[in-house]
């Protein structure tokens, strides 16, 4: 594709790609308008938030992947996000996953010029899912701060030894040399759901008594470690951001107070360009992330025994339902925006262009999808097109029960990959 058209920029911005802070005269940017992000200028401030699409096949980009993104692409978003990719073999929540290797680059490259070609920037989300990952799958043992039995996998991690922990830092910086090669613009730093960054800031599940356990500054080391290692890889060949939990939705886990402290660290650091703040936890309580209904009967009856009687028996104890409302991450995300100025994405329940008018009124320079466009790919172009758009997703989340035979939404004619490549 022409330079013209191509996300990666040097252009120091146009006119309204700096948000405005709260209290600011500054007008409200347009949502649609091209917008900075790091070195990277965006078509525009939508973006494709990382949902596990399920189509790998023995860690290995596939078609029906690029299909997948593709058609986000086309559907009008200024970036789309591949999740995720594991920057060790052991930190995959699945075998079949992507692990950053020499085999995985030809399609990973293939991907990244499948979405260009489409006028859109495309973002890896880098990550080791830790305590959440399946070493039944993996056939290698799970890391943790410490040890942590995984009810789901019936499995137990292993505490990570100070070896495991410079190799997981050094195989994130790794990874965003890689995603450089692969022409990506962009990479999501995995700092959410307890993942094993995100096990290591819990003091529900790190009970470490080292310099990784204990004060927030300890448990935030690995956080910034990565970070920095991310940063001093990649400068600023490429953007880099992070998705950092703010409540991990269980008593005793991590909470806003300590992720507002992260937030600043990660900022004092200069090791991301822009932070998007997400909740729950994937080992402890799954759908505080999502809102809406918990789908108990079709989490069953994609699981093997003894899982599938676990969640036939108590799932309604482990997959809560919380009522759905649009903006559902604003309130606490306010405190982060309030806290820092590094530029913000909003997650959570953005579905129109009320939604997105709202973001950057207040003060968000993104917004980020899952839902609403894995029941609507085109949902951005839509709404560009008629502002009063409404979207058609509700909320059922059965599309989470899908990633084991491609993400899409079920109660869609036609899944969001397939026929996109034709």
């Amino acid at each position: 594709m022409n330079d013209a058209s191509h996300p990666r920029s040097d252009d120091p911005g146009r006119p309204g790609d700096a948000a405005p802070r709260p209290g600011d005269a500054a007008p409200v940017p347009d949502v649609f308008a091209p917008a900075k992000l790091g070195p990277v200028t965006l078509r525009n401030r939508t973006i494709k938030a990382a949902t596990y699409e399920g189509l790998t096949k023995d860690g290995q980009v596939t078609d029906a992947l690029i299909d997948f993104h593709v058609r986000h692409a086309r559907g009008g978003v200024g970036m789309t996000t591949v999740a995720y990719c594991a920057v060790a073999p052991e930190g995959r929540t699945d075998r079949r996953q992507i692990h950053w290797r020499d085999e995985a680059m030809p399609g990973l490259r293939k991907l990244t010029d499948a979405v260009h070609a489409e006028g859109a920037a495309v973002q890896a989300q880098i990550g080791h899912a830790g305590p959440v990952a399946n070493p039944k799958s993996n056939k290698l043992p799970a890391l943790a701060p410490s040890r942590h039995f995984h009810l789901t996998t019936q499995t137990v991690a292993k505490a990570a030894t100070h070896g495991d922990i410079a190799r997981v830092v050094e195989a994130h910086a790794r990874a965003g040399r890689m995603a450089i090669e692969a022409g990506f613009d962009s990479i999501e730093i995995h700092m959410g759901h307890n993942y094993l960054t995100s096990s290591f800031l819990s003091p529900k599940v790190n009970h470490r008594k080292d310099e990784y356990g204990g004060s927030l500054e300890n448990r935030a080391r690995l956080a910034r470690d990565i970070g920095r290692a991310v940063r001093d890889a990649v400068g600023d060949r490429i953007a880099v951001t992070a998705k950092l939990n703010m409540d991990d939705g269980v008593p005793g886990g991590f909470w806003i107070d300590e992720a507002i402290q992260v937030a600043r660290w990660l900022e004092e650091d200069g090791s991301v360009d822009a932070l998007q703040m997400t909740a729950g936890s994937s080992l402890l309580n799954p759908m505080y992330l999502f809102k809406g209904d918990a789908p108990l009967r079709e989490f069953a009856s994609v699981m093997k025994q003894p899982t599938k009687l676990g969640i036939q028996l108590i799932g309604k104890h482990f997959l809560k339902s919380y009522p759905y409302e649009d903006l559902y991450l604003l309130r606490d995300a306010r405190q982060i925006r309030a806290a820092v100025k590094l530029p913000m994405i909003l997650l959570g329940g953005v579905t129109d262009k009320a939604g997105m008018d709202t973001a950057m009124a207040e003060g968000f320079e993104f917004v980020a999808m899952a839902r609403a466009l894995l029941r609507e790919p085109d949902l951005i172009n839509r709404i560009q097109a008629e502002p009063a758009t409404e979207s058609l997703c509700i909320h059922c989340n059965k599309c989470m029960t899908a990633i084991y035979g491609g993400t899409h939404c079920v109660l869609s004619t036609e899944p969001a990959w397939g026929a996109a490549g034709a």
